[in-house]
């Protein structure tokens, strides 16, 4: 098994970061943050020290980046709209 870590998203600080890592999660895709010492610490969301990195394993990598791509476009659905309630 190749445990490589890969860069698949570049969030505004940490909060960014977990929306996400947790998106990865919910579809299966274990993923880490990566952000400077001093930026975590302090809270930064500009500027190079507010950059976190989430990063999965090469294996996971291209359905990291599918599903990064469905977001980005608006193409996710939540679980209501998959089952709309009948009123």
């Amino acid at each position: 098994m190749n445990d490589k870590l890969v860069v698949v998203y570049t969030a505004a600080g940490q909060l960014n970061a977990q929306v996400i890592k947790g998106l990865l999660e919910a579809a299966g895709i274990p993923a880490v943050i990566s952000q400077e010492g001093a930026g975590d610490v302090f809270g930064f969301t500009i500027g190079p020290l507010g950059l976190a990195d989430i990063l999965v394993t090469e294996e996971q990598a291209a359905a990291a980046r599918d599903l990064l791509e469905a977001m980005k476009h608006g193409e996710l659905e939540t679980e209501e709209e998959e089952n709309p309630k009948s009123s």
